[in-house]
């Protein structure tokens, strides 16, 4: 599609009838400046303090009428805005995301830090040159950011979504990862048998919502996210309580444990991390906003 030019004046009255709609909606107006970033070369100040409205002419993917249309979507539709743009933001890194995948959230980014730590607080240096695992890698997130942090690494991504993988390996690839990780269909640790024993740390950001809760989430996510990354069957634990049992066959002794799961989850993860003879150091850690997030463990 061939771009087309408005002025800045003709943007200004766009942007300030989009914030209006997304305010009526309950809607972030914030994010109108987040798509039209993700279309236009103009950076937050300029946005922010107006300064685009001087220039004459800004050029455009497409008119302002299907800069409309698309707004509409999100309006009407409560399709989410990464989803429109098909890009998310996250750590250092501009992600491709589609609705095969889940949408990174800006508390997962915290997983990152604290594997980070973890391998600093163990005693086997070897960590941070080995093996590294992310389960149901989805957009490849986890896995990217694993790539950049730790240099030394191997990183071993796994997602049972074909789809999935195709993104996730396109993200590895314009981050400049791609000979960094590994990919891997299939379901959890099945295609890594070759890695048993042999794993310094797993992070995972499983499914752990349960059914029942589905229904009840935001348009945005029950209506457009993939289920099968949301749904954690019954009482949430379904994914969770399956990596705790089967980690241990790959971990290396001192490896990390580390998962992410809902917030009110803390305290039955860690009794089945204790009930398992496998695991010690086990640490419920908190997101941003205080609330229980991930749960840490070290391989016996």
């Amino acid at each position: 599609m061939n771009s087309v030019t408005v002025s800045g004046q003709a943007l200004a009255q766009w942007r300030s009838w989009a914030k209006q709609a997304a305010i009526a909606a309950d809607i972030p107006d914030v994010e109108v400046d987040w798509l039209l970033q993700a279309i236009i070369p103009l950076d937050k100040l300029s946005l922010r303090l107006g300064l685009f409205q001087e220039r004459s002419q800004i050029c455009l993917p497409y008119p302002l009428s299907e800069l409309s249309q698309l707004w509409q979507c999100r309006i009407k539709d409560r399709v989410p805005v990464q989803y429109l743009v098909g890009a998310t933001p996250w750590r250092r890194f501009s992600l491709k995301v589609s609705p095969d995948v889940l949408i990174p959230r800006p508390e997962t980014e915290l997983i990152i830090d604290y594997a980070l730590k973890a391998v600093e607080n163990s005693p086997k240096h070897s960590l941070i040159s080995g093996n590294w695992v992310d389960l149901g890698t989805g957009s490849g997130a986890i896995a990217v950011a694993l790539a950049d942090s730790l240099p030394q690494a191997r990183i071993h991504a796994v997602d049972s979504s074909a789809v999935a993988l195709t993104i996730a390996k396109e993200n590895a690839l314009t981050t400049g990862f791609s000979s960094r990780i590994e990919f891997y269909q299939g379901s959890w640790w099945t295609p890594l048998h070759h890695l048993k024993g042999q794993v310094s740390a797993m992070l995972s950001n499983p499914p752990y919502i349960p059914t029942a809760l589905l229904s009840q989430l935001q348009p945005e996510v029950k209506e457009h996210e993939p289920v099968l990354a949301l749904d954690g069957g019954d009482d949430g634990l379904e994914a969770i309580r399956y990596l705790i049992d089967t980690s241990p066959d790959y971990l290396v002794s001192g490896g990390v444990f580390l998962i992410e799961m809902m917030a009110d989850q803390g305290k039955q993860v860690s009794l089945l991390l204790e009930d398992s003879p496998h695991y010690h150091c086990i640490e419920i850690l908190s997101d941003l906003a205080g609330l229980d997030r991930f749960a840490l463990a070290y391989r016996c």
